[in-house]
């Protein structure tokens, strides 16, 4: 039996967009749980709810009602904070708000300053974290003149180092060019998947969260889909309904359905769209 990563039950969250206003549920009375070397992807629009949650899972946030449980530690208690968000890192959208040095090793070494981790194994540890994303030889320069998607592999490097158990990420790509975007999202699935840190990856992009282990479907903060990608994306009307695309050969199966065409609902790539035409009579 796979353990618990993050337990999140019946969290519901009440905001004021000003003095005036009556308080409003950003989140309202959600419950899921994330396994441990899961890659979990969140979905919904703006305003769905999906980044207010995500910041529940560091303890950025804490519920107006409901549980955060990160790894056996509650979020609400004030004196886990530092070792909730060392165990549950977080990456965010823009990285130059996320890069505090001059130069791209001193960056990714001030997480685990932080924490008090010995010199020689903070060398070792940023070492690593770079080599993992692909950013070793770019150690001796200086973030701000590489570019987005460079950025945010240092963002990711710099969480890597504090060896945390899970890393969050709040549309990571969502200020990259598409080669950026590629190049992000393959270290985040090599980071899950060869080194078995759990990912729960914050995004609009539908052909980001197909390449999840399960997705969470979130609107008017609520969760309203759940499931495998394909079980997810094959609800091709519901998506639709809630404003949000499916990738695009879903969607191509979709209208080839409904014109009569015996076609499964459930393809996600190129790949398995031609194979599938291919066997069509």
């Amino acid at each position: 039996m796979k353990e618990t990563m993050i337990n999140c039950n019946n969290v519901s969250y009440k905001y004021r967009a000003n003095e005036n206003e009556e308080e409003k549920y950003a989140v309202n009375g959600v419950t899921f749980k994330v396994e441990k070397g899961e890659f979990l992807a969140i979905l919904g629009h703006n305003g769905s709810g999906k980044s207010t949650i995500a910041k529940h899972m560091n303890a950025l946030l804490l519920p107006t009602e409901g549980t955060v449980v990160v790894d056996g530690l509650d979020t609400s208690n004030s004196e886990c904070l530092w070792e909730i968000r060392a165990k549950a890192g977080m990456v965010f959208q823009n990285p130059d708000n996320q890069l505090v040095a001059t130069i791209v090793e001193e960056d990714v070494a001030f997480g685990p300053e932080n924490l008090g981790i010995d010199p020689k194994e903070i060398r070792e540890r940023v070492d690593d974290s770079l080599k993992k994303v692909g950013m070793y030889e770019y150690r001796k320069h200086a973030p701000h003149l590489l570019s987005g998607g460079q950025k945010q592999r240092i963002a990711l490097a710099g969480i890597l180092a504090m060896q945390p158990d899970c890393i969050i990420l709040d549309e990571p790509t969502a200020m990259l060019d598409p080669s950026g975007r590629k190049d992000v999202l393959n270290y985040i699935k090599e980071v899950n998947e060869k080194y078995g840190i759990t990912i729960i990856l914050i995004t609009h992009y539908m052909d980001e969260a197909a390449q999840a282990d399960r997705l969470i479907v979130m609107d008017n903060g609520k969760i309203i889909l759940e499931g495998k990608p394909r079980e997810v994306f094959s609800n091709v009307k519901k998506m639709k309904e809630l404003g949000l695309d499916v990738p695009q050969v879903t969607e191509l199966c979709y209208e080839l359905r409904k014109e009569g065409i015996n076609i499964n609902s459930n393809i996600l790539n190129v790949d398995e769209m031609v194979n599938v035409l291919c066997q069509l009579k």
